[in-house]
């Protein structure tokens, strides 16, 4: 008999105001997470600006270096954020990270010095570093499998629709007043989100609750460590996550520097292509659940969409090998528009579908390193074969590789059979 996943806690008749509240919350749990990205991305944008590079007198390796800052610290704080809402719930430790955050991008405006400028980055990531953690664990305790994909697609709408806007937002900010102007308004305009924020969601931290019920994992780290599922998820993630973070931090330079583009026309290309893994996400995750929901097994079908997903994303090694610039453009936005068949369906399979509910905010935070040294490593290698070798090509070789690597890992690896449930751990 195939196990099934540990049911999440919603309430047996859910009344119509809880079911408009929930989908609310999850909207604005996207256009929170949507805020980062812009936040993160609009760097690169900067980055691809002569007037920013020559303040800072950056060379690509300085670039690789800044793009990756971000991560660093993001990378060290996911595992401890995801503990802080497992136990103390998500509203308020969301709500003091994102001011941070967003008061750290204003602050980039101010600073003359790339050490300034580093730090700022670090500040950025540390606060983010709560985002993903946070947002994974509302989800998983509020709704059920058939219904993740959409959820989970809704969700990564934001994360994709992020960069699809920062970057030719940042470059139109940049063109019609300059970087400082562009850090200010939109550290400042993200602001706004928090009244909604604090207004509307409820907060789930209960004082007079024991540990173990406040949301203590059941499932310890080394434990969690231990299984080779966790490994597997580590190593999709950040398969994904590299491609992904390649196309945040260096595709707008490689438009402009490699293809030629002005900052405007690249700023175009570059919300087509995030557009497009937007849209797809959530097409992908809604399709997904509707096979689901017909009695098609959850784990299967996520993972043939997982993999379907990578594969189509490994045909950017097409655009590095083109002559004519548009079929180079076309390339470079249906790889990553293709990837967006696995961006919903991977998330909820290695974050909701296989992961008990009390331990998704630890989970999550250990996956999320991976994430962040895809992060930090994406950045700084892609600079280092910039310099190295002359143009983009070895870079995106590389790309390719990791995108088969993913793809392997999701057939081989993910399996239910490995699966970790919480009551495993009960005496």
């Amino acid at each position: 008999m195939i196990p099934q996943v540990a049911p999440c806690a919603a309430a047996p008749q859910e009344r119509p105001d809880d079911t408009r509240r929930r989908w609310f919350i999850l909207i604005l749990i996207a256009l929170g997470v949507m805020i980062s990205f812009i936040d993160r991305t609009s760097l690169s944008a900067a980055l691809a600006a002569p007037e920013f590079k020559r303040q800072f007198a950056l060379s690509d390796l300085d670039r690789g270096w800044v793009n990756s800052a971000f991560f660093w610290s993001y990378a060290v704080l996911q595992v401890p954020l995801g503990w802080v809402v497992d136990r103390y719930g998500v509203k308020w430790p969301y709500a003091i990270c994102f001011a941070l955050w967003c008061a750290a991008t204003i602050g980039i405006a101010f600073v003359g010095s790339f050490a300034g400028l580093i730090a700022m980055r670090l500040v950025v990531g540390a606060a983010e570093a709560i985002v993903v953690p946070a947002s994974w664990r509302w989800m998983r305790t509020h709704f059920k499998e058939r219904q993740s994909g959409t959820a989970v697609g809704i969700f990564m709408f934001g994360t994709k629709i992020g960069p699809a806007l920062g970057a030719p937002l940042a470059a139109w900010l940049i063109v019609v007043a300059d970087w400082r102007a562009m850090f200010l308004v939109l550290g400042a305009a993200g602001l706004i989100w928090l009244v909604p924020w604090v207004l509307c969601v409820r907060n789930d931290f209960r004082r007079d609750a024991r540990p173990a019920r406040v949301g203590a994992p059941a499932l310890s780290a080394r434990r969690l460590l231990a299984s080779p599922l966790i490994w597997g998820t580590l190593v999709v993630n950040f398969c994904y996550n590299y491609f992904a973070f390649y196309c945040m931090t260096w595709m707008p330079a490689y438009l402009v520097e490699q293809r030629h583009l002005s900052l405007e026309r690249m700023g175009l290309y570059a919300f087509f292509s995030f557009a497009g893994i937007a849209m797809v996400a959530l097409a992908a995750g809604w399709a997904a659940d509707r096979l689901i929901d017909r009695g098609h097994d959850a784990v299967l079908v996520r993972k043939a969409f997982t993999i379907a997903g990578f594969a189509i994303a490994s045909t950017v090694v097409l655009s590095a090998y083109a002559t004519s610039l548009n079929v180079a453009l076309f390339w470079n936005v249906a790889s990553l528009s293709g990837l967006g068949l696995a961006t919903a369906n991977y998330n909820a399979l290695c974050r909701l579908t296989l992961i008990p509910a009390s331990t998704v905010g630890m989970v999550t935070g250990f996956q999320q390193v991976a994430t962040a040294i895809a992060g930090i490593v994406a950045p700084i290698l892609t600079g280092w074969l910039i310099h190295f070798g002359g143009n983009y090509t070895l870079a995106i070789e590389v790309i390719f590789v990791f995108l088969v690597i993913g793809a392997l890992t999701t057939a081989f690896v993910l399996k239910r059979a490995w699966s970790l449930r919480a009551e495993d751990d009960q005496p």
